[in-house]
């Protein structure tokens, strides 16, 4: 399982759990979680799950974060730590998307995550696993499919994979992407683990909100992955809205039934998908290839959070769409953090958001937006006694005297 600090007992006290991941920016590695230690104390492996460092963006990879996911690594004495195939912040000055976002799946765009990808590699203790991710939109310049992407991207570079079949069931609802066969195209002898975890339909799209059910339609593609082969891990993810243990331990049992269902299909292997161009080489510097990725990402960024004009290339509808489900999946974080500001007023939040970058971190984006309601007036008197409040409690502490900044931690919440 996840292990999250809302529900660290529960995980504490799940039977027959073999190992658990952890939101490695969620974490010191100076002062573990009482609860990290003890299981770690019965044997249980823990794996940092990284949600910030951007390995699909323009930039290359910032050695602070970096420096912060190898010192988790080493402290939990993990085997292996894994991150996402997707950009979280573009343009300068850089806006923060709050969310994993899609990459351009292009020979461009390729060079430079395999080069991102060996630096993150050169820098840490331990083999690397990249997740594909759930799209909010799709690049209309992609001249590869996700898993050729990630097929070249392996061959590249050697980097594990951790496929997210509840993504994959994502982008089947979202974008028609056949799942069974981005599973026969992926390179399935370089899986670290896989996720699965619920999610919801609203409006026609599929939100990986990590806070609902699982799905029957995931547990197929787990099927799926299963046929194919015997990953050596699989893990169930939530995020919020956490249920009973009974209701996580029947979702457990759903999981180990269909590892359980019986051995891979010798004739189910992978077929292949051809591939892509070795290298990205047409003259151009490696860093014109950085900048233009870099530039493109930071206009649809800014489309998609601060209220921009829409390149025109893509599709405004559909990028509307995407916008409209960031700042949906803003709204959720902002709630988790602090419900009384954001209570009744959801739609009121997605249209503040849709052209208020992220700033800050989850924290100032509530309080932004308590900000926002207050200058707006006509709110009943406990309602403005209470955002005041709210606003008071989250507003900056000063660091005491000697107390050090501790590298890669800057507060900021990506969902993956």
């Amino acid at each position: 399982m996840g292990w999250r600090p809302d529900i660290d007992l529960l995980v504490e006290r799940m039977p027959g759990l073999d190992w658990v991941e952890v939101v490695a920016e969620s974490i010191c590695p100076a002062h573990l979680p009482k609860s990290l230690q003890l299981l770690r104390e019965r044997g249980l492996t823990v794996v940092p799950h990284g949600v910030g460092l951007g390995l699909g963006g323009g930039g290359r990879p910032d050695p602070e974060r970096l420096a912060a996911l190898a010192d988790r690594a080493v402290a939990l004495g993990s085997p292996l730590v894994s991150e996402h195939v997707a950009f979280v912040r573009a343009g300068s000055p850089a806006l923060e998307a709050g969310h994993l976002l899609p990459v351009p799946r292009t020979r461009e765009a390729l060079a430079v995550v395999a080069e991102n990808v060996r630096i993150a590699q050169d820098a840490l203790p331990v083999p690397l696993a990249l997740e594909n991710t759930s799209a909010l939109f799709a690049w209309p310049e992609d001249e590869l499919t996700e898993a050729q992407f990630l097929a070249e991207l392996v061959e590249r570079t050697g980097v594990r994979l951790l496929v997210d079949v509840a993504n994959l069931h994502a982008n089947h609802v979202n974008f028609c992407a056949d799942p069974v066969r981005a599973l026969d195209d992926l390179p399935l002898h370089a899986v670290a683990y896989a996720h699965v975890a619920g999610g919801v339909e609203r409006d026609g799209f599929w939100h990986d909100t990590h806070a609902h059910p699982l799905t029957e339609p995931v547990l197929d593609v787990l099927a799926a992955l299963r046929t194919r082969t015997d990953p050596p891990g699989v893990l169930l993810e939530r995020d919020g809205d956490y249920p009973m243990a009974q209701e996580l331990s029947r979702e457990l049992d759903a999981i180990r039934a269909v590892l359980a269902a019986g051995p891979p299909d010798p004739g189910a292997g992978p077929t292949g998908c051809g591939r892509a161009a070795s290298e990205a080489d047409d003259g151009v510097p490696a860093q014109a290839h950085r900048a233009r990725l870099d530039r493109a990402q930071g206009e649809v960024l800014a489309a998609l959070t601060a209220g921009a004009p829409v390149p025109g290339r893509f599709d405004p509808e559909h990028l509307a769409t995407a916008s409209r489900a960031l700042a949906a999946k803003r709204h959720e974080v902002a709630s988790r953090i602090a419900p009384e500001v954001t209570e009744g007023a959801r739609q009121d939040f997605i249209d503040w958001a849709r052209t208020n970058p992220l700033r800050g971190g989850a924290r100032s984006d509530v309080a932004g937006f308590a900000r926002h309601l207050l200058a707006r007036g006509g709110l009943p008197a406990a309602r403005r006694r209470a955002l005041r409040r709210r606003l008071r409690e989250l507003a900056p502490r000063r660091p005491s005297p000697g107390t050090a900044r501790i590298p890669g931690i800057r507060g900021r919440k990506v969902t993956s």
